[in-house]
């Protein structure tokens, strides 16, 4: 199975440090909804894993998240993809949780979700902690200049091995020509 695991905000969508709060605030990244497509159509799995604290933040219900992510999916549709899986953490950030990306819970649901080790799965994501999520599980990290991956990339202490392409769509280039 060809699975990859990809970020919400600043990865799919414009990110915002005041968070995406409503179905109109959701704008995809050009290129972002053709690149899953492709992988799509290329018969690739696609997962998102998404910290979501605005939900805990009191920000927006789960009601508008579900709608911001119906947005996703159909928009998405109609670019001729879609989203195998969508996996949040609803929890603030001093919750403590174990699904709160740095911490790897997420991706371990991921794992038992499919029934695979994610050893070598890459992972897309745009900041410093979506890249330490992945690579406890041994996933492949690849860093998007989007969002916040230019200020991510700046900071420097990206884990070994790591991937940097300017957007989602340079990544997904990547990996289709390596099949």
């Amino acid at each position: 199975m060809k699975l990859a695991i990809l970020d919400r905000d600043g990865v799919i969508n414009e990110d915002s440090d005041a968070f995406i709060k409503t179905p109109d605030e959701w704008q995809a990244i050009p290129g972002s909804l053709d690149a899953i497509a492709r992988l799509s159509r290329a018969g690739w799995r696609v997962v998102v894993a998404s910290n979501q604290s605005g939900l805990a933040r009191g920000l927006f219900s789960m009601d508008t998240l579900n709608a911001i992510h119906a947005k996703l999916r159909r928009e998405l549709a109609h670019a001729g993809g879609h989203i195998d899986s969508l996996f949040i953490c609803t929890h603030g950030p001093d919750e403590g949780c174990r699904c709160r990306k740095p911490s790897p819970g997420l991706f371990e649901d991921i794992s038992r979700r499919y029934d695979i080790g994610l050893r070598g799965v890459p992972s897309v994501g745009d900041s410093l902690r979506d890249l330490q999520a992945a690579t406890a599980l041994g996933c492949a990290p690849w860093l998007v200049r989007t969002g916040k991956g230019l200020r991510t990339l700046e900071a420097g202490g990206l884990p070994p091995g790591t991937q940097v392409r300017d957007d989602l769509s340079a990544v997904v280039d990547d990996w289709l020509a390596g099949e």
